[in-house]
């Protein structure tokens, strides 16, 4: 028997929109491991690593590096970790290393940009889920079965064999299942996303750009949507539209290298050298090792010049 937290409370606990915990859910980053009646449901480990995603991503260290940090977490602590647990989770954007209280921490880069005490994390869920709300029912105590996600014949099994099979090139296979993923779950925000990815590469721009819209309608915060709809604007010649998009990108998800890149380069096109000099400064911050980091030096050479 171990206590359960629903999407609601940890929603609650976390500060975090609902529809940024199912994103997340979906595109497989962190979630429930439990399932119960058909609803998923969050351990407090589970509720550890969620912490440690929002932390990590609020320090502007990108969604890769977050996930592989994240994963490495689950696998250090132990299924039937408690809130009392004298453990304290850091992590330098790299790794993330859960230590006993009185064990020194030094940080493999040298600056800790997220911490925090099992404890006291526990405390405060107690306190948050002892505040009044509209439906004060507690978390419940269920007898544990934990499962994969993406069991069963569901719409998030078939998002999750979509993504496999667009991992091995076999997008035929990948944009059936998306499609069946969404007429089973509709509001499904990320195979909307992924959907629109695939019908974007086969030049179907007006359809692309109707399954962004789609997906930000129900998940305005997910910028890889609003990313990828400002590239289909931009071949669709509405180029001020796709600034927009990309401008609301940068501002909503600080850390997202691309977005950066993409609007300093069609800022640049556009003789905007200022702010294009900025974002091109900054995607080389984000991702200075990647191959278009010499594109973005070459056009701040030619913006100096």
């Amino acid at each position: 028997m171990i206590e359960l937290y629903s999407i609601r409370d940890v929603s609650r606990i976390l500060a975090l929109q609902e529809s940024r915990l199912r994103y997340w859910m979906q595109v497989g980053f962190v979630g429930p491991t439990v399932r119960k009646g058909g609803r998923f449901y969050y351990t407090f480990t589970d509720l550890v690593a969620v912490k440690a995603a929002k932390d990590l991503l609020a320090a502007d260290i990108p969604l890769q590096k977050a996930r592989k940090a994240v994963d490495g977490l689950r696998k250090v602590l132990p299924n039937d970790t408690h809130p009392t647990s004298k453990l304290r989770v850091c992590s330098d954007g790299e790794t993330i290393v859960a230590l006993a209280d009185d064990v020194a921490f030094e940080p493999v880069g040298g600056q800790v940009v997220m911490a925090f005490n099992l404890p006291s994390f526990g405390e405060h869920i107690s306190e948050v889920l002892a505040m009044p709300r509209v439906d004060p029912a507690a978390p419940q105590i269920v007898e544990d079965s934990p499962t994969e996600a993406n069991c069963g014949t569901t719409a998030y099994r078939h998002f999750v064999e979509a993504c496999a099979a667009e991992d091995r090139g076999d997008s035929q296979l990948a944009e059936h299942l998306f499609r069946q993923a969404i007429d089973l779950e509709p509001h499904m925000a990320a195979a909307l996303t992924n959907l629109g990815n695939l019908v974007y590469r086969q030049g179907e721009l007006e359809e692309a750009r109707r399954l962004y819209e789609r997906a930000l309608d129900l998940d305005p915060n997910q910028p890889e949507a609003r990313y990828n709809l400002a590239n289909a604007l931009e071949d669709l010649g509405e180029t001020e539209t796709a600034l927009n998009e990309l401008r609301r990108v940068c501002a909503q998800a600080p850390g997202f290298a691309d977005a950066h890149y993409n609007l300093g380069i069609m800022l640049a096109r556009l003789g905007g050298t200022t702010q294009a000099k900025q974002h091109l400064e900054r995607y080389l911050e984000l991702d200075a090792a990647s191959d278009w980091a010499t594109h973005a030096r070459t056009y701040l050479a030619n913006i100096a010049a």
